[in-house]
């Protein structure tokens, strides 16, 4: 019996930081460098002329995923 072997090559589960960040208006250099700074949601929302929660959720998405969300096996 033949057995089937799963594609090795990675995969995106969902668009990447960067896009999302550029998607809503937010420079993604400088909400990285924020994020590295631990700069507050707060803070980070005045800068960008955004809400706390899109701070968080972009914030979130960085904790959780990385820059990137790519998934899968070398």
């Amino acid at each position: 019996m033949e057995e089937y072997i799963r594609s090795r090559v990675p995969w995106s589960t969902e668009p990447s930081l960067k896009f999302k960040a550029s998607e809503v208006g937010v420079d993604f250099d400088e909400l990285i460098e924020g994020i590295r700074e631990d700069k507050s949601d707060a803070e980070m929302a005045g800068e960008f002329d955004c809400s706390e929660k899109l701070i968080s959720h972009l914030r979130d998405h960085f904790m959780k995923f990385g820059v990137g969300s790519i998934m899968g096996q070398d």
